[in-house]
């Protein structure tokens, strides 16, 4: 990732994009079109700028594509809501195709700690850990006898956690680790 997105309005749009996601999220839990929408817009029109940081038309498209396309399946299985999908792709019309797949992968990470955090502190941890094991020993013996591995919801909910903490937390961590170098880009 060029030194110099962190830096510039690229970088200012991204915070902003997350704070109000975060805010949108915790407050009603729904992230609303017109925030991602045109938090996308304009980052693929800063991207297509001749701006430092800027990593140009194509891949700014190429990044939002891949936000969207890594976590459509999740939204599929009814894991993630839609606008957390559309949050991320805008992530990546501003970060690129390169730095939004690190920012997936971190994201899943830190929702999977917030999920274990939250759990805990609600008193559902037995309840969430126990749907888990369900829902994945359900899909291995569905893919085992050779049906469509389907994670089913389970019969009783854990709850719904606001999963724009997770992508901020995530996307914040990867770039930053990033930029310290102790992470390479992944590709």
């Amino acid at each position: 990732m060029n030194e110099s997105f962190f830096a510039g309005p690229l970088v200012l749009l991204l915070a902003l994009l997350l704070v109000l996601a975060v805010w949108h999220d915790v407050r009603s839990r729904r992230i609303p079109n017109w925030l991602v929408a045109i938090a996308a817009l304009i980052g693929v029109a800063l991207n297509a700028s001749a701006l430092p940081g800027a990593i140009g038309l194509w891949p700014a498209v190429g990044g939002w594509a891949l936000g969207l396309t890594l976590l459509m399946p999740m939204y599929a299985l009814k894991t993630l809501g839609a606008g957390d999908v559309k949050l991320m792709a805008a992530i990546g019309a501003i970060v690129g195709p390169q730095a939004v797949l690190g920012a997936v992968l971190a994201s899943l990470l830190a929702g999977g700690v917030l999920a274990l955090v939250v759990s805990a502190w609600h008193g559902s941890l037995r309840q969430m850990t126990g749907n888990t094991c369900q829902l994945l020993l359900g899909s291995l013996m569905r893919g085992i006898s050779r049906q469509r591995p389907d994670i089913d919801a389970p019969a009783a909910p854990s709850g719904k956690l606001p999963y724009a903490i997770a992508i901020a937390a995530g996307t914040i961590i990867y770039l930053a680790l990033l930029r310290a170098g102790v992470l390479p880009e992944l590709f």
